[in-house]
């Protein structure tokens, strides 16, 4: 008999990090894997989704212009909670640390359904930064049935918390499946500098970079594209804390450009092709080491902190004049700069991992 295993995604790094591994699934014989989409984030998701090739199977279709933390997740309950019911997969998985994952946990509680998180454990130690992932992150980590963690520094976080070991495999992180599939796939020349300059590539959005942090980081961005041998991309996220913060001060500036956000393979050829990253998003922080990238992390703290122990990436905060600093050290200095890639979030075969462990689990409780 086949077992169900219903993958849950909203946001574009779960649709991401959860592709290859819906991809690794619906290759094997044992198993249906269906999608839901709760579309928390509609068209970022959907991107990735079509990239890859991959159609849900049920869409909630939540977006909703102003949303707010508790509207969406009040929707996404009612929604969520009849469709597994109906549904009745014999596990849920879902990835990360959104409202999407959850609720995906709280709905599977309720329905007596196992739960499955995909990038379990990471955990900074202070529930408002970042938020309001840190919460959702307590709660999925209390419910979860089963903890891939992708490293073992986050499974120990989660043996600190009580979660029983064998409940905790680590198994790398599916975002360098995804990574280095695409890499392979995509031409970086679109995006390389004029000769004799260096691309800095730059994503900042997150809610606690808002308002003044997210305006000290552009002012040590506009410091650092003084330089005529720096070139400064930055694709703009839709959001309406973001957008016109950074068109206000980045805007017009000859050597930055200013862009929406770039689709998932084109976003992969900007990291191959620059010199230097500077972002607060997770995801970018596990994918430039893979790339030999280094990465400056526009936050006070990190839950990936490997990538700092290693020497591949550096806090600066939204201190401007560390920013400009430790930019300039690393632009100036090559053999500051990772030489070759470090594949400290996995080795590319994540999804394996996880599909044999999930087999074995199933086939257990037939």
């Amino acid at each position: 008999m086949k077992r169900r295993v219903l993958v849950v995604v909203g946001t574009r790094p779960e649709a991401i990090k959860l592709a290859p591994l819906v991809r690794a699934l619906r290759g094997e014989a044992w198993v249906e894997c269906r999608i839901l989409a709760t579309s928390q984030h509609r068209q970022m998701q959907d991107q990735v989704l079509d990239y890859f090739d991959l159609r849900p199977d049920r869409d909630l279709d939540l977006m909703r212009a102003g949303q707010t933390l508790a509207d969406l997740t009040a929707r996404m309950i009612s929604a969520m909670d009849p469709v597994l019911a109906e549904e009745r997969p014999d596990i849920v998985l879902a990835q990360g640390d959104t409202t999407t994952v959850m609720v995906a946990a709280l709905c599977a509680f309720y329905q007596r359904i196992r739960f499955a998180h995909v990038e379990a454990g990471l955990r900074t130690g202070d529930k408002w930064r970042p938020f309001p992932e840190e919460g959702n992150r307590a709660i999925v980590g209390r419910l979860a049935d089963v903890h891939f963690a992708p490293t073992e520094r986050a499974r120990q976080n989660l043996l600190a918390e009580g979660v029983p070991l064998d409940r905790v495999h680590v198994v790398g992180n599916t975002v360098i499946d995804a990574l280095l599939w695409t890499a392979e796939r995509v031409d970086a020349s679109r995006f390389r500098p004029a000769t004799g300059r260096k691309l800095v590539l730059v994503t900042a959005h997150r809610r606690e970079n808002f308002g003044v942090p997210l305006e000290q980081i552009c002012l040590g961005l506009r410091a650092l594209a003084e330089r005529s041998d720096v070139e400064i991309l930055y694709p703009i996220h839709p959001n309406p804390n973001v957008r016109p913060v950074v068109e206000r001060t980045l805007g017009g500036h000859p050597r930055i450009t200013l862009c929406d956000p770039l689709d998932y393979p084109e976003m992969v050829a900007a990291m191959q092709a620059c010199t230097l990253i500077l972002t607060d998003s997770g995801g970018i922080q596990e994918e430039a080491p893979s790339l030999g990238k280094p990465v400056l992390v526009l936050r006070n703290e990190t839950d990936r902190p490997e990538a700092v122990a290693a020497g591949v990436a550096w806090l600066v905060g939204a201190d401007r004049e560390r920013i400009l600093n430790v930019a300039t050290r690393l632009l100036d200095d090559p053999g500051a700069r990772p030489g070759t890639a470090r594949n400290l979030y996995g080795d590319g075969r994540s999804s394996e991992a996880i599909v044999r462990i999930l087999r074995e689990l199933l086939a257990r409780t037939e």
